[in-house]
């Protein structure tokens, strides 16, 4: 993936495929409700409800990062339209390293958080909804497990800056750019202009 990525005139604008579109959206659902579960039971106490609560978060956790990984493989065998010319070099660069990050973050945090589950873990595994059982990672230690969990507890917020980052840039591009220029290439938005926006060949 460049560092700047590729610019193109566009007419009409190409925007993302709907494959990308709709793991983009998936994506954002299941992270802004891993936000709220992970700020829910932080600071309860110890007991069925906070249980409850971290199962749910340990199965969105493992979701996110498999859905990231096959979001990933997607985007690197389906690159994202090109950016047009009218777009400064400096938001091409922002832009790029906003979603590396974002993807550091979501493969990174699951990962983590399997870590530090790993240093309290009693057995081999640990559950997910429904039964489920993941194996834990062994020989991590109960401090190493503790500080894994407070780097892992830090990183969220680092996540939770980088969205509050991109849904800045967004309505920055859709409400106050000049019109045509961004807006349009992440469906349901479109373009102020009302011109077409339409997918490469062959996407879905």
């Amino acid at each position: 993936m460049a560092t700047v990525p590729e610019i193109r005139e566009q007419h009409p604008l190409r925007r993302y495929s709907n494959a990308a579109v709709a793991l983009h959206w998936i994506t954002v659902v299941l992270v802004l409700f891993q936000i709220w579960l992970g700020l829910s039971f932080a600071d309860m106490p110890q007991g069925p409800q906070r249980g409850e609560l971290f199962t749910w978060h340990k199965t969105i956790g493992a979701t996110i990062l498999i859905l990231t990984l096959v979001r990933l493989t997607y985007r690197l065998m389906n690159p994202p339209p090109p950016f047009p010319p009218e777009l400064p070099r400096w938001e091409r660069v922002a832009a790029v390293w906003n979603h590396r990050l974002f993807y550091i973050l979501l493969i990174g945090l699951p990962i983590g958080g399997l870590i530090a589950v790993s240093g309290f873990s009693k057995g081999p595994s640990t559950t997910l909804l429904g039964g489920v059982q993941i194996p834990v990672i062994p020989g991590i230690s109960e401090q190493m497990g503790e500080t894994v969990g407070e780097i892992h507890a830090a990183l969220a917020w680092v996540l939770i800056a980088l969205i509050a980052v991109h849904v800045a840039a967004a309505l920055k591009q859709q409400f106050f750019d000049r019109p045509g220029r961004m807006s349009g290439r992440m469906p349901p938005f479109r373009p102020r202009t009302h011109e077409p926006v339409v997918q490469r060949s062959g996407e879905r």
